[in-house]
C-alpha cells in the first residue's frame, strides 16, 4: 500500500484532493454508486486503467475509508468492493462534477469508450420524484433508484422488480441529455422519450 501523499495545506478542499484526487478514484467511486462490484467487474467498466494501478487506488480507498471489501458467502465466494457511508457521501461531489462537465463533453470522440450506465447519473440529476426507474437503450438497460438515500444509486440492467417509471430512449437522445443540451421535460414533450409506469418519476416527467 503506497503512503498517502498530501498537499500539506490546511484547507478541506486539499484535504479532500489529498483522498480522492488521485487519477480513477472518482471514478472507481462512479463505479461503486451501483453497489457492490468484483473487481473484474471494475476493470472491465474502466477501460484504460492497468489492473496495478486499479488495485492500488483501491487498496488506497479501503486505507482511506471510502470503500470496504468483504466475501460473498458461497456459492459466489468472490471478494467484492463497496462504497462506505462516507463514500457514499461523494455523490453529489460526482453529480457535481458532472454538471460542469457537461460543457467540455461535445461528441463522441473516436476513441472515446462508453458504457450504457455511464448515462445514469446525468438522467438521475433530471428526476423529480423516489422510485425505481428503468432505462432502456440499443446499446443496453440500466435502472437508477430516484431519491435514494443509502444503497445503490443505479445498476446495470432491468429493473429487479417492477419499475415505478420506464423509460425507452436512444443513444442520441441519452448523449444531448448528458451534454445539457437538452432538458428530460422537453426529451419527453418531443417525443424523444417514451414514459411509462404510474409512479412519481413517471407522473413528474409527463406532468413536466
Amino acid at each position: 500500500m503506497s503512503p498517502r501523499r498530501s498537499y500539506d495545506q490546511y484547507c478541506s478542499a486539499a484535504r479532500a484532493l489529498d483522498v480522492v484526487g488521485d487519477r480513477w478514484t472518482l471514478l472507481i467511486v462512479r463505479e461503486l454508486l451501483a453497489g457492490p462490484r468484483r473487481y473484474t467487474d471494475l476493470h472491465a467498466d474502466l477501460p484504460g486503467v492497468s489492473t496495478d494501478v486499479l488495485a492500488s487506488r483501491l487498496k488506497d480507498m479501503e486505507r482511506d475509508g471510502v470503500t470496504t471489501r468483504r466475501r460473498l458467502p458461497p456459492p459466489a465466494a468472490a471478494y467484492v468492493y463497496e462504497l462506505t457511508g462516507r463514500g457514499r457521501e461523494l455523490l453529489p461531489v460526482i453529480q457535481a462534477l458532472g454538471s460542469w462537465g457537461e460543457a467540455e463533453l461535445g461528441e463522441r470522440r473516436p476513441t472515446d469508450a462508453v458504457r450504457a450506465h455511464w448515462f445514469a447519473l446525468p438522467l438521475l440529476r433530471s428526476l423529480n420524484g423516489e422510485g425505481l426507474v428503468e432505462v432502456r437503450l440499443e446499446e443496453g438497460h440500466f435502472h437508477l433508484y430516484a431519491g435514494a438515500e443509502d444503497g445503490p444509486v443505479y445498476g446495470d440492467g432491468p429493473a429487479p422488480r417492477e419499475p415505478d417509471a420506464r423509460l425507452v430512449l436512444d443513444a442520441g437522445t441519452c448523449a444531448s441529455l448528458a451534454r445539457g443540451e437538452l432538458s428530460l421535460g422537453d426529451a419527453v414533450r418531443a417525443g424523444r422519450v417514451t414514459v411509462t409506469g404510474d409512479g412519481a418519476p413517471a407522473k413528474g416527467l409527463r406532468d413536466a
